[in-house]
């Protein structure tokens, strides 16, 4: 599903290079759930962006879905993305102005489905998610959870293949981060592969495997000890 062999990320000004990915090595398989955690500025943000097409990498060989990333256009970047990858954010991303009905479709405009199609897509989404009675609202009217699940719902719509997760529950209280997990856990189990960058180690050790990464690289056999007690408790 993803393949990441040796891949680096280095960023250069006319002074300084900074190494954000060393030697990054990365085998992903279809249904997988994968977490992974971090400190601030060890690499987490700039894989997943690589991940998801949105950066370019420096060297390295990088395939997703039997594709090599390195042999496609912008368009068929952007065509690969928009058709096999959803993407869940910390902070929603949700456009104030419009409905959740409306949020949702935004990206299902560009994709060029008829409106009736749009809308069977919108509404199992929404009843995926459990917010099937708050079509018509605002974010504004929303909670947290309820905007994420938004997010996730947005997400879902395309029915993607590959779902990047960035810190999903970082904006929201336990007790609805926990009902988001649930929610990413339930979207697993149907087939759906994830991978989750947080913070939470209560949260990581709920995926099916845990990579900790630290200065651009994976630490094999490695996990910090919070992560470590959450796992054996």
């Amino acid at each position: 599903m993803l393949s990441m062999k040796n891949l680096s990320r280095i960023y250069r000004t006319d002074t300084v290079e900074t190494h954000a990915l060393r030697d990054f090595s990365l085998e992903v398989g279809e249904g997988e759930f994968v977490s992974v955690t971090g400190p601030s500025g060890s690499g987490k943000s700039t894989f997943l962006n690589i991940a998801g097409l949105l950066e370019e990498y420096t060297d390295g060989s990088y395939e997703l879905d039997g594709r090599n990333v390195a042999t496609l256009n912008d368009r068929e970047r952007s065509r690969l993305r928009n058709e096999k990858i959803g993407f869940i954010f910390q902070s929603f991303n949700l456009i104030p102005e419009l409905d959740v009905f409306d949020n949702v479709d935004v990206p299902l405009r560009y994709r060029g489905f008829t409106a009736s199609e749009r809308a069977r897509r919108i509404e199992k989404v929404l009843d995926t998610v459990g917010l099937a009675s708050r079509r018509k609202h605002l974010p504004s009217q929303l909670s947290g959870g309820q905007q994420q699940r938004v997010a996730i719902a947005r997400a879902l719509a395309g029915e993607p293949r590959f779902l990047l997760a960035d810190e999903p529950t970082g904006n929201l209280d336990s007790r609805m981060a926990d009902s988001v997990m649930d929610l990413l856990c339930d979207i697993h189990s149907k087939g759906t592969t994830i991978i989750m960058v947080t913070h939470e180690p209560t949260l990581a050790t709920r995926a099916e495997r845990n990579i900790f990464v630290r200065d651009g690289q994976i630490c094999v056999g490695e996990l910090p000890l919070e992560l470590a007690a959450a796992a054996s408790a």
